[in-house]
């Protein structure tokens, strides 16, 4: 019995400290509240005006001054309460257990390739600010299945978030399901896995198989494909697991020669599990998986948004 009560007590604690943290993160004064505001609303000013220049040093250069605008957002005393739900050009990911949010978008270049941009943002008892900046190194990545880390990011434009609970006192981690604009002729998309370690950000892990019943693991799974064509990329709740589009050539000729894949209507998926994520091909769905099949679509002006909305 007296065990019994010293749990209660002791779960009774977590649950206050775990209150007290996050009303610690919702202490957004009245002040700083209309602050934000302004900020998103130049925000999403600068981030329009970008898909609007032509010339890559153009784009970069006011990219370099979004950044500069969104730290100083950010700078904002307990910033991590508030959503920015106005910028629609830009996909912001927060865990389920309020451990960090994931900011991530990408630039357009000339010759057809993408730069992608990223950080992630930690939530502080104080409201002062803690970010772990992602450099996207993905020209430099001589291995796409190497296990990376916030200087080397393999970039990708994020849209959903699973989490991993922890496994026999090893650490929780989260999926991210990623788009990745890759060429002129193919788009990619990412499975990506994210450890946060002493707030280290970790990427990728040894847990997908190649193949139906194989002992070889990825760390991540990439899919490329013609770039005139959309990919399902989804969590399925219906049935716990990641489903994608099989991905198959116009003609067998054309094998590896990714801007002639397409999806052949079928749908494979991947179960969740922590040690090993295994794959099943030829799924049946009862419903139809496309929640958001292409996950990208041209820049909508959240200016114009912004407008409708007052």
């Amino acid at each position: 019995m007296l065990k019994n009560f010293a749990r209660i007590l002791y779960l009774t604690g977590l649950i206050l400290v775990w209150g007290s943290f996050v009303k610690a993160q919702n202490q957004l004064t009245p002040a700083n509240l209309a602050l934000l505001n302004k900020l998103q609303i130049s925000l999403a000013d600068i981030s329009d005006s970008t898909f609007n220049i032509e010339s890559d040093e153009g784009k970069i250069a006011q990219n370099t001054h979004f950044v500069k605008e969104l730290v100083k957002a950010l700078k904002t005393p307990h910033s991590y309460a508030f959503n920015f739900d106005s910028l629609k050009n830009i996909s912001i990911l927060k865990a389920p257990n309020n451990s960090f949010k994931i900011f991530t978008w990408s630039l357009a270049l000339s010759n057809g390739t993408y730069k992608f941009y990223g950080t992630i943002q930690l939530p502080t008892k104080d409201g002062q600010l803690k970010l772990v900046p992602l450099n996207d190194a993905t020209s430099q990545i001589s291995d796409p299945d190497a296990v990376t880390n916030a200087k080397n990011w393999y970039g990708a434009r994020y849209y959903e978030i699973i989490p991993v609970s922890s496994y026999n006192n090893q650490p929780s981690y989260f999926i991210l399901l990623g788009w990745k604009g890759y060429t002129d002729k193919t788009t990619q998309k990412v499975i990506e896995v994210l450890t946060l370690d002493k707030d280290e950000a970790i990427f990728g892990k040894k847990i997908f198989e190649t193949a139906v019943n194989s002992n070889t693991l990825k760390n991540r799974v990439i899919f490329e494909y013609s770039s005139k064509n959309s990919m399902t990329l989804t969590y399925n709740r219906s049935v716990s697991m990641i489903v994608f589009d099989h991905l198959a050539p116009y003609e067998p000729s054309m094998k590896d020669q990714f801007e002639y894949y397409v999806s052949d209507s079928s749908f494979d998926g991947y179960t969740i599990n922590y040690n090993r994520f295994k794959l099943k091909e030829n799924i049946a769905l009862k419903n139809d998986p496309s929640v958001q099949d292409e996950h990208y679509k041209p820049p909508v002006k959240a200016t114009t948004l912004l407008k409708k909305a007052n």
